[in-house]
């Protein structure tokens, strides 16, 4: 079983903005800023629940992780270009130190992103692109 310990700093900083970067990308991609608060409203808790339900140890300390890791200045271009960054090194981390860890990691990056995408209005065909795009940059086919 997989823990923090397992991981550098750096490792464990792509894990973490590799969950919470999905979430923001998915709200980001249709924006409307009334949806915005209920959006990252959801998104918090969702985490907050798997800090305690997440199915694996790693899973719940991922989602107990405070913060976004993200600022509020920094760009739309920036903030997709390193979550699906941190998406891939973390699925290449895993995938080296804690395979059997992959699978549930995945899960939560996308049940993040699905909880944002339907926490307001229902999904929209953008914030469908942006989930297919995150399930690609995971590696899932």
């Amino acid at each position: 079983m997989a823990t923090k310990a397992d991981f550098t700093t750096d490792e464990w900083t792509a894990l973490h903005l590799g969950v919470t970067g999905s979430g923001m990308l998915v709200s980001l991609s249709d924006r409307d800023l009334s949806d915005s608060f209920g959006e990252s409203t959801a998104m918090a808790k969702y985490l907050a629940g798997q800090v305690t339900a997440g199915e694996t140890q790693l899973v719940r300390e991922i989602a107990g992780v405070k913060g976004t890791g993200f600022g509020f200045t920094t760009s739309p271009q920036k903030l997709r270009d390193e979550t699906m960054a941190a998406l891939q090194a973390s699925i290449a981390t895993l995938g080296a130190k804690a395979a059997d860890e992959v699978e549930p990691y995945r899960r939560l990056v996308l049940g993040v992103a699905r909880t944002v995408a339907e926490a307001k209005g229902g999904v929209t065909p953008i914030e469908t692109s942006m989930i297919d795009a995150i399930t690609t940059a995971l590696g899932v086919e």
